[in-house]
């Protein structure tokens, strides 16, 4: 028996490389990270390190496929999303943001 999967891997923002493979039965994740040719073409992609994961759920590289899963190689954070969220929010200013931003003409603050 054959399964077909899918290997995806972003490696940069609206870019996205996507390959269909065709595994035999009980492969595992890191089967279908060498068969995908990813890791020679993208240098520094550690899966271990970086992680990866099957349908947006973390896998490790031992786990089993089953037939139309889809591998994701994530990429590591460049800045904590706390971080910039807070800059962001300091940057707008605390009136132009939120639930309130948009306010009727005569009701009160906060609704």
């Amino acid at each position: 028996m054959r399964i077909c999967v899918t290997v995806a891997y972003s490696p940069g923002p609206r870019e996205v490389c996507e390959l269909a493979l065709d595994l035999p039965e009980g492969s595992t994740v890191e089967q279908a990270l060498q068969a995908s040719g990813l890791l020679q073409r993208f240098p520094e992609l550690d899966p271990a390190q970086q992680g990866v994961g099957v349908w947006g759920r973390k896998a490790g590289l031992g786990q089993v496929l089953r037939d139309q899963d889809r591998v994701e190689i994530y990429r590591l954070l460049k800045v904590d999303p706390k971080l910039a969220r807070r800059e962001r929010f300091q940057k707008q200013g605390a009136r132009a943001t939120g639930l309130f931003a948009k306010r009727r003409p005569g009701a009160k603050p906060g609704y």
